[in-house]
């Protein structure tokens, strides 16, 4: 989906969070997004930050990550996936899964629910973690 297709206002502000947001495997906070935008637009305050990320999570463009007890954080990575956090440092990253992309459709099937979405979070130690 583009910001074409959402019809929405692509602002410089907009446009460097949203290469941020996507450039980053960290899935990073609002506060981490303020102080990478701001190297390129040092007029920007964290308001407008939080303002503009609620807009495009809202819109489809990033995704709003909430995981237990720690800051929101945002995805540049819109597609169904998951996420494992380090219950120790906060660390999130992505989970490479075997194939389960349609878990949705069959579980629909086997319910007889029409499952409209899913959250699912894995917790535990990071590498740099267990290596403590």
């Amino acid at each position: 989906m583009t910001i074409i297709d959402k019809k929405l206002r692509m602002t410089k502000q907009r446009k460097a969070m949203l290469e941020e947001i996507k450039k980053s495997k960290a899935h990073p906070t609002a506060d981490n997004i303020y102080d990478l935008v701001k190297k390129k637009i040092p007029g920007i305050s964290l308001g407008t930050v939080y303002r503009n990320l609620e807009i495009l999570s809202g819109e489809g463009l990033v995704r709003k990550l909430e995981l237990a007890h720690t800051q929101r954080r945002y995805d540049g990575n819109i597609k169904n996936h998951y996420h494992v956090l380090c219950t120790e440092c906060g660390r999130v990253d992505d989970l490479i899964t075997m194939g389960d992309d349609n878990i949705e459709e069959l579980l629909g099937v086997r319910s007889y629910y029409q499952i409209t979405g899913h959250r699912l979070k894995f917790f535990g130690l990071c590498p740099d973690c267990k290596k403590k």
